[in-house]
């Protein structure tokens, strides 16, 4: 089985190509550009580099969320377009569970994070048995201080571009806390699709149409919306 998978939901973007459970290509960058500007010619250019059509892909995977609002979106929008016009299923991924899958070598336990601003992170806990992720939690929303009183002593990788701000606040309180190394921190394709391989084997795939963002918080915008409409009543 072939999939080629999409993570545009944090400050990276990466796009990967698996045939199985075996790596043929990944792309990755994190130079600041949008990633509007960066995933489509990366896949076309990692595709073009392994001669691989889209008619050859089984599948299209894409990290549909929790992360980046704009980023999401983009991600999602990008495996759409692409699934329509090459008549492929979709799968859907947890950002935070593509996460462990790209770092399961680390052995676990995990905690991903990523920075969801005002002093919150989305979250999820994972342990790693026979070389595959298992949840601890779902996908949440939550402050730094309630993750830090979760956690207390128990020894926890760090993983997602809120790894840094999670270890230096909750070093002291949390002593346990490990960072995983740079080249596992971030999301990446590859773990899109490790994830997302289960999923196309157990036929729980999509069609385009149905494929949808997964927020756990609405956007900061209608958050304002709806705080002003709040304070008007």
């Amino acid at each position: 089985m072939k999939i080629l998978a999409f993570e545009s939901s944090a400050v990276s973007a990466s796009v990967a190509l698996i045939e199985d459970e075996r790596l043929v290509a990944q792309s990755f960058q994190n130079c600041g550009l949008t990633h509007s500007r960066t995933l489509l010619p990366m896949a076309e250019d990692l595709l073009a580099n392994c001669g691989v059509s889209l008619d050859e892909i089984d599948a299209i995977a894409v990290a549909h969320g929790p992360g980046s609002f704009t980023g999401v979106r983009i991600g999602v929008a990008t495996v759409k377009g692409l699934a329509l016009g090459a008549g492929k299923p979709c799968v859907g991924v947890s950002t935070l569970e593509a996460m462990a899958w790209g770092a399961r070598v680390l052995g676990g336990p995990l905690c991903c994070v990523m920075d969801a601003r005002a002093g919150q992170v989305y979250n999820a806990l994972f342990t790693v048995e026979n070389g595959a992720p298992r949840r601890l939690c779902s996908d949440r929303a939550l402050r730094l201080a309630d993750l830090g009183e979760e956690i207390g002593g128990a020894p926890y990788f760090l993983v997602g571009d809120g790894a840094d701000l999670c270890y230096n606040t909750l070093k002291e309180r949390c002593p346990g806390l490990r960072l995983a190394p740079p080249e596992l921190r971030y999301p990446t394709g590859f773990g899109v699709a490790a994830a997302a391989l289960p999923l196309l084997k157990a036929g729980q795939t999509c069609p385009p149409q149905a494929l949808d963002v997964f927020y756990l918080r609405r956007p900061q915008a209608e958050r304002e919306r709806l705080k002003r409409l709040s304070g008007q009543q």
